[in-house]
């Protein structure tokens, strides 16, 4: 069983770099490259809306649960 980020994906689909969008969200683009590889272990609500408003999707989009 696992988490499985899929923030590279969805910043692909819609043509957002991750300097850009760690500049909009607020956070380091260091941080942001931990998130984006799986790195981390876990993320507040509040860094996650705004990943979401910037990139219009769901959280669900950026996150998946496999077995």
């Amino acid at each position: 069983m696992s988490i499985v980020i899929k923030l590279d994906v969805v910043m692909a689909e819609r043509k957002v770099k991750g300097k850009e969008l760690a500049e909009k969200v607020g956070i380091t683009e260091q941080n942001l490259s931990l998130l984006r590889n799986g790195k981390v272990k876990g993320i507040r609500f509040s860094t996650l809306a705004k990943i979401c408003e910037e990139l219009c999707c769901q959280p669900g989009e950026l996150i998946e649960y496999k077995k």
